[in-house]
């Protein structure tokens, strides 16, 4: 019987059994691609990935990401998680830095040792439509007093687009429930099938924001933690100026609602109109095995 090692590993955690979860295949160049989509649900994590070889290829490694119901061109926690699982079961001898190709193109990946923290350079995010707060906050099941107009309600994309919605307190990030029905209508007329919330106070008085992410069209409800989400986040913070600056260091939480706590650091600064976004996290190792073809 054909089999293939993998990995999980718990991303942007706290400590064992908090932040989010992944699966890493190891040297998956063989597996069908309907396959990799099966085993993405068996696992039923908001992600799996699947190194396609233990070598690299223009001087990164191939990786292929799926959620339960489709294969997506990039993300955040898996980026960490994989690179986790290169530098640690694959590499002969650690690096400060590698390279994973994605769909989405080449993330670099860097290992800061001391703080025990892995960061990704996401792309260089887009900007798209302006969503209507009465639409939205129908979708979020809040009244629309609790959206902080301030700010737009806004696609952003660095590879995986997602809508940022500006909130004004913890207690309105509570009241969040997705209408099913009126969400999969909204997303009908969007790039981004995922939604993002985010408010100026937090669970943990170390944090500077509080996040929650819902992206039922790839089968998560609500994410634990996410990268990608994030890095629109923070090309979004500096961009508008929410900090009222145009640079960023900031540690921001989610998952707190679904049992999950999570903390992911963001760094972003605008250069002259050019925004680069870093999302960092601790990646916690939880088990290994086989997987039977």
């Amino acid at each position: 019987m054909d089999k293939i090692n993998y990995s999980i590993v718990d991303v942007f955690s706290q400590g064992k059994y908090t932040g989010n979860q992944l699966a890493v295949f190891k040297n998956a160049e063989k597996i069908p691609e309907n396959e990799m989509q099966q085993i993405a649900k068996e696992i039923n994590f908001s992600e799996s990935t699947f190194i396609l070889l233990n070598t690299k290829k223009d001087n990164g490694y191939d990786v292929r990401i799926f959620t339960p119901n489709e294969e997506i061109p990039f993300a955040g926690h898996p980026t960490l998680g994989t690179a986790y699982v290169i530098q640690n079961e694959i590499l002969e001898s650690p690096c400060d830095r590698l390279i994973l190709n994605y769909k989405a193109g080449q993330i670099p990946v860097s290992f800061d040792n001391q703080e025990e923290i892995i960061w990704m350079k996401q792309n260089e995010p887009t900007f798209g439509q302006v969503l209507d707060a009465n639409k939205v906050s129908d979708v979020l099941n809040i009244d629309k007093e609790y959206i902080d107009n301030r700010f737009p309600i806004q696609e952003v994309s660095t590879g995986l687009p997602v809508i940022i919605v500006p909130l004004k307190s913890l207690e309105a990030e509570k009241k969040v429930r997705i209408d099913r029905e009126k969400y999969f209508e909204l997303i009908e007329h969007t790039d981004a099938k995922g939604i993002m919330v985010f408010s100026p106070e937090a669970y943990s008085s170390e944090n500077d924001l509080n996040v929650r992410d819902f992206a039922e069209y790839y089968g998560i409800p609500e994410d634990a933690a996410t990268g990608s989400s994030n890095g629109c986040l923070a090309s979004y913070l500096v961009k508008f100026r929410y900090f009222e600056t145009k640079e960023i260091n900031i540690r921001v939480e989610q998952g707190y609602e679904i049992n999950r706590p999570s903390l992911l650091f963001l760094k972003a600064s605008d250069d002259n109109g050019r925004i680069n976004v870093y999302v960092g996290g601790k990646v916690e190792k939880i088990a290994q095995g086989e997987w039977f073809l």
